[in-house]
C-alpha cells in the first residue's frame, strides 16, 4: 500500500478548541492527532480559537488570520458562547452557515473534508452549580439541533460529543481546574469519538 502523504489540519472554535486551562498537548485536536499519527502523518496543525468567542467573533478572527489556502481536514466546534450570552438561534444559524462555508473554502470546496463537533454541555460543571442545569441543557440541545440540521443539509460529517460531556456529572477529573471548562481527560474522549471520522476524511 502506498504511503499516505502528510496532511494538514485546521481546528476552529472557542475555549473547547484552544483548551482553556489545559496543556496544549491536551487539546482535543492535539490528542486526535496523537491517536491517528500511527496511520497518518500530520505536517501542520493550525488552530483559530479563543475563550469566549461566539460564531461571529470566530468568523472575524478567521478573516484576520493568514492561513494556508488548503487543509485536508477542517474541524469546527462553536456555539456555546452564543448560548451563554442568550443570543438567538436564528442569528446563530446564519452565522453557522457562513462558518461552514468558510471552513469548506479551506478544503478547496469539499464539504466532506469538514468535520463538526456538537456543543458540549457546560451545565455539568461546578461553575453551573447555582444555575438551572435543565434549562442550560435544553438550550444547548436547541443550538445543537441547528448544528446538526445545517451539517445534514450539506452532508458535512457530524460528531455528537454532547452525551459524552454529560456522562460524568460527578467525576471531578473531567473538569479543568477553573471549574468551568473540561479537562484533558474529557478532551481525550472527544478525540476518540472523532477518530474514526477523521481517519475516513484524511484517507479519502
Amino acid at each position: 500500500m502506498d504511503k499516505i502523504p502528510s496532511k494538514k489540519i485546521l481546528a476552529l472554535g472557542d475555549s473547547y478548541t484552544i483548551g482553556e486551562s489545559v496543556l496544549e498537548s491536551e487539546r482535543w485536536s492535539a490528542q486526535l492527532i496523537e491517536f491517528i499519527k500511527k496511520d497518518i502523518s500530520i505536517s501542520k496543525h493550525d488552530i483559530v480559537a479563543q475563550t469566549g468567542w461566539t460564531t461571529f467573533e470566530l468568523q472575524d478572527a478567521i478573516a484576520s488570520r493568514k492561513l494556508d489556502k488548503h487543509y485536508d481536514l477542517v474541524t469546527l466546534l462553536i456555539g456555546v458562547n452564543n448560548q451563554y450570552r442568550g443570543l438567538s438561534k436564528e442569528e446563530f444559524r446564519k452565522d453557522f452557515q457562513q462558518l461552514l462555508q468558510t471552513a469548506v473554502n479551506f478544503t478547496s470546496g469539499n464539504f466532506q473534508h469538514v468535520m463538526v463537533l456538537s456543543i458540549p454541555d457546560w451545565g455539568v460543571s461546578p461553575f453551573a452549580s447555582n444555575r438551572d442545569k435543565a434549562q442550560i441543557a435544553k438550550e444547548i440541545d436547541a443550538f445543537n439541533s441547528v448544528v446538526k440540521e445545517e451539517c445534514q443539509k450539506l452532508h458535512v460529517p457530524f460528531v455528537d460529543i454532547t452525551p459524552i460531556s454529560r456522562a460524568y456529572p460527578n467525576d471531578a477529573t473531567m473538569i479543568a481546574e477553573d471549574g468551568l471548562h473540561f479537562s484533558g481527560k474529557m478532551y481525550a474522549l472527544w478525540a476518540k469519538a472523532a477518530q474514526e471520522e477523521a481517519l475516513k476524511i484524511l484517507t479519502k
